[in-house]
């Protein structure tokens, strides 16, 4: 129905292909299903699916207030209408990582990361954030692996140890991570080029950064980041920031004006939408009831 031809499983491969490439991908937050429509028809990578914009989106704060229901059932919904690989935020792992793990992969997703706080966690860009232990974090992520039933399901590790307890003790743990089953590191909240290039030299598995606004980090361009030696970029927050501004400001001009006039230009036409939402290719299901044409439509 949603004219997506790959199943989760090439997916998966294409994703661990693209891995090898030694290309840095990039990987855009999708904060609803239509935007991930829009990241694949752009060209991007792969889909991410932020556990904080899920969390804002739900109006809660990011503190560990989503369930597994709220997250997986959202991923679902986003990675079904796109081809690319999508790839979750589940937090702390929820209740269970093995029942965790076993729903993402039954819903079509490619791969997800953990990470080593406490189950009331905060936002990766925060402080004040509390660590679980390193062997704590070591059986998650063997749980994690042990669960998953496709070889090329990724299990990211994400620590936040780093403005906890220091850049070199947060290396440490993400070794251990690594000798657990992780495939993939995510150091949170780096600052710099020097921090990001220390971590490079320390681990030599595939490594995510993270370029959130707002946040500790240095916003990097994807060449930098590449010559650095990454192989993710995420975006996790912009769309919905983004989208959220222009709501905003669109809605303030409409109170005040009494009328849409002034900010129609801002908008998505209906011709644009209908050709994101695949409309006309309905018309093969049953001309009678999808008999319709974008053209002249705006």
């Amino acid at each position: 129905m949603h004219f997506v031809e790959k199943e989760p499983s090439q997916k998966r491969l294409d994703f661990d292909t693209k891995l090898k490439s030694n290309k840095i991908l990039r990987v855009p937050g999708a904060y609803n299903p239509l935007t991930a429509k829009l990241i694949e028809e752009i060209g991007y990578d792969a889909v991410y699916v932020s556990g904080g914009v899920m969390a804002n989106d739900l109006g809660f704060p990011d503190i560990g207030l989503t369930t597994l229901q709220d997250v997986s059932t959202r991923s679902y919904l986003i990675s079904r209408v796109t081809n690319l690989p999508t790839i979750v935020d589940i937090d702390t792992g929820f209740k269970s990582c093995k029942e965790t793990i076993e729903i993402f992969e039954e819903f079509g997703i490619t791969g997800v990361h953990l990470e080593d706080q406490i189950e009331r966690k905060r936002c990766g860009h925060l402080d004040n954030k509390e660590l679980i232990s390193t062997d704590e974090m070591v059986n998650k992520i063997k749980e994690s692996v042990a669960a998953k039933k496709d070889k090329n399901f990724k299990i990211i590790a994400r620590s936040d140890a780093k403005s906890v307890e220091g850049i070199d003790k947060m290396i440490d743990r993400c070794k251990a991570y690594v000798d657990a089953g992780a495939e993939i590191i995510f150091p949170e909240a780096l600052s710099d080029e020097i921090e990001f290039a220390k971590v490079r030299k320390e681990l030599s598995c595939y490594l995510l950064a993270n370029m959130t606004e707002f946040g500790k980090s240095k916003l990097f361009n994807h060449k930098e980041l590449e010559d650095l030696g990454y192989n993710i970029v995420i975006y996790p927050v912009t769309t919905q920031r983004l989208a959220m501004k222009n709501v905003e400001d669109g809605l303030r001009d409409i109170y005040a004006n009494g009328h849409q006039n002034n900010i129609i230009d801002k908008m998505q036409t209906r011709k644009r939408l209908y050709e994101l939402v695949d409309y006309e290719k309905y018309n093969e299901l049953d001309e009678k009831i999808f008999n319709f044409s974008s053209e002249g439509h705006e």
